[in-house]
């Protein structure tokens, strides 16, 4: 049975849904007239949202989407600017998580996104900063904060270029120009295209599969190899004997073995 919630403050709109389906949390950003145009509100409910998923050990994956036809139409410059102090925009607030990483913290679990219509801005950074991106292939891209005089801040800079490259990144990031589907697969910026309206549905798959792993080996696998792109392929190296010996020693180590010598499915408990 699937449960759903709210992670906003009472005294705010509702702008992301938060709904529990067995291990999977389904994160919806729910602005639909406006785009899915981030304003405050819906930045520190989606961290909100982030911290939930990340604190609670029943929780395995995170699926993030968009209710209405659109991904979501960037930030709501006129709710955001004035927001903007010395040392940047204020926006996780107690028992949150950056959804974007940019206060040096990450989710420890895996990000599914499912995106479609207009992805602009902070939705490709949103992209950049999960595992797996399904989009519909009528999905329209856009990085155009150079049109709008600022400059991307939710991650782009630094990962843009090192998913698609250096000129694919500065192709679209220094003109600010559109590009589709097809385009974001061929850069690596999502792994399926599908038809509009399947979106959400496979990411549900895909975050299904994952749900069904071990989850204290689908967190070191993931914790490992952002390691290993932040500080290098040594230091990931260097602690990969000792997650051996933690994740070989588990309950879930045994359980594995169990359903390999009977050839069963097994069902991980996450210890």
């Amino acid at each position: 049975m699937s449960e759903t919630t709210t992670s906003e403050n009472p005294e705010n709109p509702e702008r992301v849904t938060v709904e529990r389906d067995g291990h999977v949390l389904l994160i919806g950003l729910n602005r639909p007239d406006k785009r899915n145009a981030a304003d405050a509100a819906m930045l520190e409910q989606l961290a909100l949202a982030y911290g939930e998923l990340d604190r609670d050990p029943e929780l395995r994956v995170g699926v993030v989407f968009a209710h209405g036809d659109h991904f979501t139409g960037g930030l709501d410059l006129a709710d955001i600017v004035p927001r903007i102090g010395p040392e940047g925009l204020a926006m996780v607030p107690a028992g949150g998580v950056h959804p974007w990483g940019m206060d040096g913290s990450r989710v420890s679990k895996p990000v599914v996104l499912a995106v479609q219509g207009t992805c602009l801005t902070l939705g490709i950074e949103l992209a950049l900063a999960s595992d797996i991106v399904v989009a519909a292939d009528d999905t329209v891209f856009a990085q155009l904060e150079v049109a709008r005089a600022i400059l991307p801040f939710g991650g782009a800079t630094t990962r843009f270029a090192a998913t698609a490259g250096w000129g694919n990144a500065m192709r679209w990031m220094l003109t600010g120009d559109r590009f589709d589907a097809a385009e974001a697969y061929r850069m690596g910026l999502v792994q399926e295209v599908v038809a509009p309206g399947a979106q959400l549905a496979r990411a549900r798959e895909l975050a299904g599969r994952i749900a069904a792993q071990a989850p204290l080996a689908v967190q070191a696998t993931l914790a490992n190899a952002r390691l290993a792109v932040r500080e290098g392929h040594t230091a990931a190296e260097a602690m990969l004997p000792r997650e051996l010996v933690r994740l070989a020693q588990s309950k879930d180590a045994a359980i594995g073995m169990q359903a390999f010598l009977t050839r069963t499915e097994p069902e991980f408990v996450g210890r």
